[in-house]
């Protein structure tokens, strides 16, 4: 499997957060050629600004391996992460994370590239603009109300 297929898994992941009105982002964590985690944004229905796709993913796989590392796993998000989903990667010591879209504002590279573990890899724009196109049809939407 490529990282395309995996980010179009995420990116379907999204779509269920935009259809229940949240910011569509959404994450899968992979292991082994499995996807072992699905998640997308719940901080609406939640009501927890920490309840980002990337954080619910981490709480499942680590659940699903039964384990708090996540170093032999691939973290798939459609959008780059934020400091504090970046800071929970680093604690999992995550093996490597694939993001589509660009953070322009909230994203980690705006920071620093040293907030993930330094042996997790970072792979950036795998389908970048389809991971645009769903948050720009998302927020146009909101605007429009």
């Amino acid at each position: 499997m490529t990282d395309e297929f995996y980010m179009r898994e995420a990116l379907k992941e999204a779509q269920k957060a935009f259809d229940a009105n949240e910011v569509p982002i959404g994450a899968v964590i992979v292991c082994r050629n499995t996807i072992i985690a699905r998640a997308h944004n719940l901080t609406e229905r939640l009501k927890d600004f920490t309840a980002h796709a990337e954080m619910q993913a981490f709480t499942s796989a680590s659940e699903y391996l039964q384990n708090k590392y996540l170093n032999e796993c691939t973290l798939y998000v459609t959008l780059e992460p934020c400091v504090m989903c970046t800071g929970a990667a680093f604690w999992t010591q995550l093996g490597k994370v694939v993001y589509g879209a660009q953070d322009q504002k909230r994203g980690v590279s705006q920071i620093s590239d040293q907030l993930f573990h330094p042996k997790t890899e970072v792979i950036a724009g795998v389908l970048a603009d389809d991971c645009v196109k769903i948050l720009s049809r998302f927020f146009d939407g909101r605007r429009k109300k």
